[in-house]
Protein backbone atom coordinates (compact mmCIF):
# COMPACT_ATOMS: atom_id res chain seq x y z
CA UNK A 1 0.00 0.00 0.00
CA UNK A 2 1.35 3.74 -0.88
CA UNK A 3 1.84 6.13 1.78
CA UNK A 4 1.37 9.99 0.81
CA UNK A 5 1.91 12.83 3.01
CA UNK A 6 -0.31 15.80 2.11
CA UNK A 7 -0.55 18.96 4.33
CA UNK A 8 -3.37 21.52 4.56
CA UNK A 9 -1.99 24.89 4.61
CA UNK A 10 -3.58 28.31 4.74
CA UNK A 11 -4.67 31.57 6.88
CA UNK A 12 -6.75 30.76 9.85
CA UNK A 13 -9.80 30.18 9.55
CA UNK A 14 -10.18 29.41 6.15
CA UNK A 15 -11.45 25.68 6.98
CA UNK A 16 -8.75 23.32 7.08
CA UNK A 17 -10.09 21.62 9.89
CA UNK A 18 -13.16 21.59 8.84
CA UNK A 19 -12.66 19.68 5.44
CA UNK A 20 -9.90 17.52 7.03
CA UNK A 21 -13.01 16.42 8.86
CA UNK A 22 -15.60 16.43 6.75
CA UNK A 23 -13.07 13.84 4.34
CA UNK A 24 -12.47 11.75 7.20
CA UNK A 25 -15.11 11.39 9.56
CA UNK A 26 -17.99 13.25 6.94
CA UNK A 27 -19.10 15.16 9.85
CA UNK A 28 -18.98 19.05 10.38
CA UNK A 29 -19.49 21.36 13.04
CA UNK A 30 -19.76 25.05 13.16
CA UNK A 31 -17.93 25.07 16.29
CA UNK A 32 -14.53 27.23 15.41
CA UNK A 33 -11.61 24.64 15.98
CA UNK A 34 -8.14 26.48 16.53
CA UNK A 35 -5.46 24.03 15.25
CA UNK A 36 -1.89 24.34 17.11
CA UNK A 37 1.11 23.14 15.61
CA UNK A 38 -0.26 20.23 13.61
CA UNK A 39 -3.02 17.93 13.84
CA UNK A 40 -2.53 14.47 11.75
CA UNK A 41 -5.45 12.08 10.48
CA UNK A 42 -4.98 9.42 8.20
CA UNK A 43 -7.69 7.95 5.20
CA UNK A 44 -7.12 5.37 2.73
CA UNK A 45 -8.43 5.49 -0.33
CA UNK A 46 -8.97 3.26 -3.43
CA UNK A 47 -7.43 4.45 -6.96
CA UNK A 48 -8.15 1.78 -8.89
CA UNK A 49 -6.65 -1.51 -7.87
CA UNK A 50 -4.54 0.28 -5.47
CA UNK A 51 -4.79 1.42 -2.11
CA UNK A 52 -3.24 4.60 -1.20
CA UNK A 53 -2.99 5.63 2.46
CA UNK A 54 -3.30 9.63 2.79
CA UNK A 55 -1.45 11.34 5.76
CA UNK A 56 -3.62 14.31 6.52
CA UNK A 57 -1.39 17.00 8.14
CA UNK A 58 -3.80 19.63 9.02
CA UNK A 59 -1.14 22.90 9.67
CA UNK A 60 -1.83 25.75 12.27
CA UNK A 61 -3.23 28.68 10.13
CA UNK A 62 -0.92 31.89 9.22
CA UNK A 63 -1.28 35.10 9.81
CA UNK A 64 1.15 38.30 9.72
CA UNK A 65 2.77 36.62 13.45
CA UNK A 66 2.67 32.77 13.12
CA UNK A 67 4.30 31.53 9.50
CA UNK A 68 3.80 27.64 8.56
CA UNK A 69 7.19 26.04 9.68
CA UNK A 70 8.44 24.48 6.82
CA UNK A 71 9.45 21.89 8.78
CA UNK A 72 5.95 20.54 9.13
CA UNK A 73 6.37 19.97 5.04
CA UNK A 74 9.34 18.00 4.57
CA UNK A 75 8.51 14.50 2.92
CA UNK A 76 4.57 16.01 1.78
CA UNK A 77 4.46 14.27 -1.69
CA UNK A 78 1.52 17.26 -2.16
CA UNK A 79 -0.81 19.74 -0.09
CA UNK A 80 -3.76 21.47 -0.52
CA UNK A 81 -3.36 25.78 -0.04
CA UNK A 82 -6.67 26.80 1.29
CA UNK A 83 -8.07 30.29 0.86
CA UNK A 84 -11.57 31.63 1.97
CA UNK A 85 -13.60 32.52 -0.89
CA UNK A 86 -15.68 35.34 1.32
CA UNK A 87 -11.67 36.79 2.63
CA UNK A 88 -9.47 37.97 0.12
CA UNK A 89 -6.83 37.99 2.48
CA UNK A 90 -6.49 34.40 2.70
CA UNK A 91 -6.16 33.99 -0.80
CA UNK A 92 -3.08 37.06 -0.54
CA UNK A 93 -1.63 34.65 2.75
CA UNK A 94 -1.97 31.19 0.13
CA UNK A 95 0.19 33.07 -2.38
CA UNK A 96 2.85 33.78 0.23
CA UNK A 97 2.74 30.26 1.40
CA UNK A 98 3.48 28.83 -2.18
CA UNK A 99 6.57 31.32 -2.74
CA UNK A 100 7.83 30.70 0.44
CA UNK A 101 7.25 26.61 -0.73
CA UNK A 102 8.78 26.81 -3.72
CA UNK A 103 12.02 28.36 -2.09
CA UNK A 104 12.39 25.96 0.25
CA UNK A 105 10.79 22.98 -1.67
CA UNK A 106 10.74 23.75 -5.13
CA UNK A 107 7.58 22.09 -6.95
CA UNK A 108 5.39 20.06 -5.13
CA UNK A 109 2.02 19.19 -6.86
CA UNK A 110 -0.75 21.03 -4.91
CA UNK A 111 -4.35 21.92 -5.38
CA UNK A 112 -5.82 25.67 -4.31
CA UNK A 113 -8.84 25.55 -3.12
CA UNK A 114 -11.44 28.17 -2.55
CA UNK A 115 -13.32 27.13 0.37
CA UNK A 116 -16.75 28.01 1.86
CA UNK A 117 -18.41 27.90 -1.26
CA UNK A 118 -21.65 27.79 0.18
CA UNK A 119 -21.16 31.35 0.80
CA UNK A 120 -20.29 32.16 -2.82
CA UNK A 121 -23.10 34.52 -2.73
CA UNK A 122 -20.41 36.73 -0.16
CA UNK A 123 -17.34 35.81 -2.16
CA UNK A 124 -14.83 38.55 -2.32
CA UNK A 125 -11.79 37.51 -4.54
CA UNK A 126 -12.53 39.00 -7.91
CA UNK A 127 -12.25 37.00 -11.14
CA UNK A 128 -9.34 38.33 -12.34
CA UNK A 129 -6.76 37.54 -9.38
CA UNK A 130 -7.91 33.98 -9.85
CA UNK A 131 -7.21 33.85 -13.16
CA UNK A 132 -4.17 35.34 -13.38
CA UNK A 133 -2.85 32.46 -10.48
CA UNK A 134 -4.53 30.23 -13.04
CA UNK A 135 -2.20 31.45 -15.81
CA UNK A 136 0.67 30.82 -13.17
CA UNK A 137 0.01 27.38 -13.11
CA UNK A 138 -2.62 27.16 -9.81
CA UNK A 139 -5.64 24.75 -10.41
CA UNK A 140 -8.50 26.05 -8.37
CA UNK A 141 -11.08 23.76 -6.85
CA UNK A 142 -14.37 25.51 -5.17
CA UNK A 143 -15.04 23.54 -1.70
CA UNK A 144 -17.62 23.69 0.95
CA UNK A 145 -16.74 21.79 3.95
CA UNK A 146 -20.13 23.12 5.26
CA UNK A 147 -22.41 21.03 2.32
CA UNK A 148 -19.50 18.38 1.48
CA UNK A 149 -19.69 20.00 -1.94
CA UNK A 150 -16.16 19.61 -3.76
CA UNK A 151 -14.36 18.12 -0.94
CA UNK A 152 -13.84 14.43 -1.17
CA UNK A 153 -13.33 14.99 -5.19
CA UNK A 154 -10.91 17.10 -4.16
CA UNK A 155 -8.50 14.94 -1.77
CA UNK A 156 -9.22 11.93 -4.29
CA UNK A 157 -7.53 14.39 -7.04
CA UNK A 158 -4.72 15.54 -5.56
CA UNK A 159 -4.19 11.54 -4.20
CA UNK A 160 -4.32 10.29 -8.20
CA UNK A 161 -1.71 12.99 -9.11
CA UNK A 162 0.22 11.65 -5.87
CA UNK A 163 0.04 7.99 -6.98
CA UNK A 164 1.35 8.15 -10.33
Amino acid sequence: MLQRKICLLGAFGVGKTSLVRRYVDTIFSDAYLTTVGVKIDKKVVSLGAEQVALILWDIAGEDEVAAVRMSYLRGAAGYLLVADGTRPETLEAATSIQSRIVVELGRVPFLALLNKADLAQDWAISAARLQALEDAGWTFRRTSAKTGAGVEATFEELAALLAR
